[in-house]
């Protein structure tokens, strides 16, 4: 089942949409304001976004470039021209203007999740600033300096790359590595990625992963 993610304060447009979705089968989950969908989206991974603009506190063009390989259809009353082409190019994968049409919102949920599903040549290396890293080779390095992690460091400095712009909760890390690194638990988590960004920092003094009190890490978006 295809989840899809609604991002709308709209509770009646918002309950249309999910109950749209829900006889068409596709699973759903809702947020009301930019910042509740932040926090959603650092421990889930929809299939695809549907994005109101005018939210409270975090507005949706604000929260667009901080979604990452998520393709996001916004739908929204303003129909500017020139706001949507800057949105298209900012990051969403198409617009649709408020009042839709269903079947037109529908057909158009259908291709973006058919492009997203099409198979792409997928790169080994992920870079971060100085940060390279060889998932085939199993190598990292800061600069042109080799640097050697443990098992659980590497695998946490991955899925931090994977995700550069979004906050990792301490739980979603745990899941999300425990293939690549079983043996690490919830109580020694926090002093792998303390090493972790020694190791890093030692390199060329660059402080690369914040912790975000009481959530979780993230990359330092300021060194991106």
């Amino acid at each position: 089942m295809k989840n899809i993610f609604i991002i709308d304060d709209d509770v009646c447009i918002g309950d249309m949409l999910e109950e749209l979705l829900t006889r068409e089968g596709y699973g759903t989950a809702r947020a009301y304001s930019g910042t509740e969908a932040l926090m959603y989206l650092s421990s889930n991974r929809p299939d695809l976004i549907l994005l109101d603009l005018m939210l409270p506190g975090l507005s949706g063009e604000e929260l667009l470039p901080l979604i990452r390989d998520i393709p996001v259809i916004v739908v929204s009353a303003k129909t500017e021209v020139n706001g949507k082409v800057e949105l298209l190019l900012g990051g969403a994968s198409d617009y649709i203007t408020k009042p839709f049409n269903t079947e037109e919102l529908l057909a158009r949920i259908t291709v973006q999740l058919r492009k997203a599903a099409a198979p792409s040549p997928a790169s080994s290396v992920l870079t971060y600033d100085e940060i390279r890293m060889d998932t085939d080779a199993h190598t990292v390095e800061v600069g042109s300096l080799p640097v050697r992690l443990t098992r659980t460091e590497y695998a946490i400095l991955k899925l931090l790359m994977q995700n550069p712009s979004q906050v990792i909760t301490k739980s979603a890390m745990l899941d999300r590595i425990s293939e690549d690194t079983p043996d690490c638990m919830e109580s020694s988590l926090k002093v792998h990625v303390s090493n972790l960004r020694k190791k890093l920092k030692e390199v060329n003094g660059k402080d690369y992963i914040e912790a975000v009190w009481g959530i979780g890490f993230k990359l330092n978006e300021d060194l991106a």
